[in-house]
């Protein structure tokens, strides 16, 4: 199998299923939307309120990004339910499904995390 049949494989196993995909894309823009929209508003609230804006934003950068995760997801109780049907019905598909669910998520959050922080400069 060449390079190219390699790809159009890899390709072909994720988009059968088109549903799962979207929500992969959802779950990613979810939570890059959560992170950066919570804390450009909180940073709002912080000017309004006499704080500093750019030390309050990469603040709440840093306190909702498991919020962010968990609203891209859809709550807890479907990944919980997901994992116990995966471990006890021997349903592994599902199992793998909610991983790359919350991976995706996390790299929403973190490309969030990682935009707030190249805007506010608070590392340096």
């Amino acid at each position: 199998m060449n390079y190219e049949e390699k790809i159009y494989h890899l390709l072909r196993v994720f988009y059968v299923n088109q549903p799962f995909a979207s929500h992969l894309f959802e779950a990613y823009f979810i939570a890059l939307g959560v992170l950066l929209g919570g804390s450009l508003i909180g940073g709002l609230a912080a000017f309004l309120t006499g704080q500093p804006l750019m030390t309050e934003i990469a603040r709440f950068s840093s306190s909702i990004r498991i919020w962010a995760i968990i609203a891209a997801i859809g709550g807890t109780f479907d990944t919980v339910y997901s994992f116990e049907r995966g471990l006890l019905n021997g349903e592994t598909k599902d199992i793998f499904k909610q991983f790359l669910l919350i991976l995706t998520a996390m790299g929403g959050a973190q490309t969030g995390a990682l935009i707030i922080n190249w805007l506010t400069q608070e590392h340096v």
